[in-house]
């Protein structure tokens, strides 16, 4: 029986592989309590920020059984999305936008669940077992359970590094109630390299393996629905959409080959050298065609633009004050606050004379402050 169970395992590896994935490995069902552990530690000291889905059905997430009691195995699938350049080469371009190699591409959701979906259909046809399928928007810690079943370990910026493809996976999981034999599981590989800690720029590692999401500018750019707290803006740069700088540091991507990068992920070129002026100047139809299917669309033409003019306001491009004194007039308090914010940055001058001519017309209380904490006196 086990010999039979190994077979169905190596034919499950195989199909994975056709279907795009990078890796696929099995974890068992029972999950190491010390994951759920870390992460209820992590929720108390409220290091999850806004992201308060995080908290909800703890016990869901801690472990697959806490989720569905039925489950006995984990596929644990990974899909690479190795980027063919080095995404900090646009740090140095500070009027270009900065947006995470995730999200150059295609919806990861849909095409992992797309592809986890196949497998799984697959997987019942020959089994006949039960079989739930997750990318990232159910209470799983997918990071663990890759780690329980060999597909890499949590580096110390707490994602996932594949010795075979660095820290370029997007992963995603199948429960199932058939029992298959686990995967011999991954361990720490980090060593005494520290390179993803120190490449941070809003020192968001409290300590290795540990991640303060507040910190994150991936969070900030993403999740946060208000401003972003004036202590990050200076260290965000050119970063508009999510962050790969600690991704990016890691030594082990020399070995991650873009060759083995699902087709349906290639990326968007235009979504890697977007100027800054372009994308002051989205309104929403735009912002809806410009980044449609890609995950970019879910988070809101209000935030993204935010986080443009934050940009605008760290590049030192005097170009850049007409778009935002229009944004000035936006509609949507969060653009008009960071575009107050940026305005500071570029031309005192300008921006004083916005002050006295618009400050008595705005009654938004965030508004008001930016006019007031953004003033050269405040600096």
């Amino acid at each position: 029986m086990k010999r039979h169970k190994t077979n169905l395992v190596n034919a499950l590896k195989e199909k994975a592989r056709g279907e795009g994935f990078a890796d696929c490995r099995v974890a068992p069902g029972d999950l190491a309590p010390a994951a759920g552990k870390r992460l209820r530690q992590w929720l108390d000291e409220g290091r999850h920020g806004d992201m308060l889905w995080m908290a909800d059905r703890v016990d869901q997430r801690a472990s697959p059984e806490g989720l569905w009691p039925e489950v006995r195995s984990v596929i644990m699938l990974g899909m690479s999305y190795a980027p063919e350049t080095d995404p900090m080469l646009l740090e140095a371009q500070p009027q270009l936008g900065r947006i995470s190699v995730y999200a150059q591409r295609k919806d990861y959701h849909d095409v992992v669940k797309g592809a986890l979906k196949r497998l799984a259909q697959w997987f019942v046809h020959q089994t006949g077992s039960e079989v739930k399928v997750f990318v990232d928007t159910a209470p799983v810690l997918e990071k663990a359970l890759a780690e329980a079943a060999g597909l890499g370990w949590q580096g110390k910026h707490s994602n996932m590094v594949s010795r075979e493809h660095g820290s370029w996976l997007l992963l995603g999981a199948i429960y199932t109630t058939a029992e298959l034999e686990p995967d011999i599981p991954g361990h720490d590989r980090c060593g005494s390299c520290n390179a993803c800690q120190i490449a941070c720029p809003t020192d968001a590692f409290p300590a290795p393996y540990r991640v303060d999401a507040r910190r994150c500018i991936s969070y900030l750019t993403i999740e946060l629905k208000g401003p972003i707290p004036h202590e990050f803006r200076r260290a965000m740069g050119n970063h508009i959409y999510g962050c790969d700088d600690c991704l990016s540091a890691c030594p082990w991507n020399k070995f991650a080959e873009t060759a083995s990068v699902n087709k349906a992920l290639v990326q968007r070129m235009e979504l890697s050298d977007l100027p800054l002026a372009r994308l002051l100047a989205l309104d929403d139809g735009a912002f809806r065609q410009l980044f449609a299917g890609t995950p970019i669309k879910r988070t809101g033409r209000d935030r993204f633009v935010r986080n443009a003019a934050i940009a605008a306001g760290n590049s030192g491009d005097a170009s850049l004050v007409p778009p935002l004194v229009q944004l000035l007039d936006d509609a949507s308090p969060l653009v008009r606050g960071a575009a107050i914010w940026a305005l500071a940055q570029l031309d005192i001058a300008r921006f004083s004379l916005e002050k006295r001519a618009r400050l008595k017309f705005d009654s938004d209380e965030t508004v008001l402050q930016e006019w007031e904490v953004s003033a050269p006196s405040a600096h």
